[in-house]
């Protein structure tokens, strides 16, 4: 974690070593692909992305990337989750290991279509 806490994913990712960064990099430019309405943001000192409502987190740590799609995110996934370490509505992607960018692309993407359809249910209310 940077010393002083950021406030831009830009100031987050310039935090790390550049190994770390490319990777930090990639998840983002991934979950940009994934969800081009999305908008960014720092939030409990991760890069975050909204839209209609929070859609994922991530972080790096010392041996691996905390993925945070929230539990609804990780349970539609678990099959393809049960190589990782994880809780509900986690995962961690070790650094060691070669980063599962699809599976991040299929994740975002579903939670972009449960949080549309949240928004449309409760504009019906």
């Amino acid at each position: 974690m940077p010393p002083t806490a950021p406030r831009t994913i830009d100031e987050y990712i310039a935090g790390f070593s550049p190994e770390i960064q490319a990777i930090l990099s990639q998840v983002r430019a991934t979950i940009q692909a994934a969800a081009p309405q999305a908008e960014e943001k720092i939030s409990y000192q991760m890069p975050t992305f909204t839209w209609h409502g929070n859609l994922v987190h991530f972080a790096a740590f010392k041996h691996h990337l905390g993925f945070y799609p929230t539990p609804s995110g990780t349970t539609k996934f678990q099959k393809e989750l049960a190589a990782y370490k994880g809780a509900k509505g986690s995962v961690q992607f070790p650094l060691d290991q070669p980063i599962p960018y699809g599976l991040i692309t299929r994740i975002v993407k579903f939670r972009v279509k449960e949080n549309l359809a949240k928004a449309k249910a409760k504009a019906k209310r």
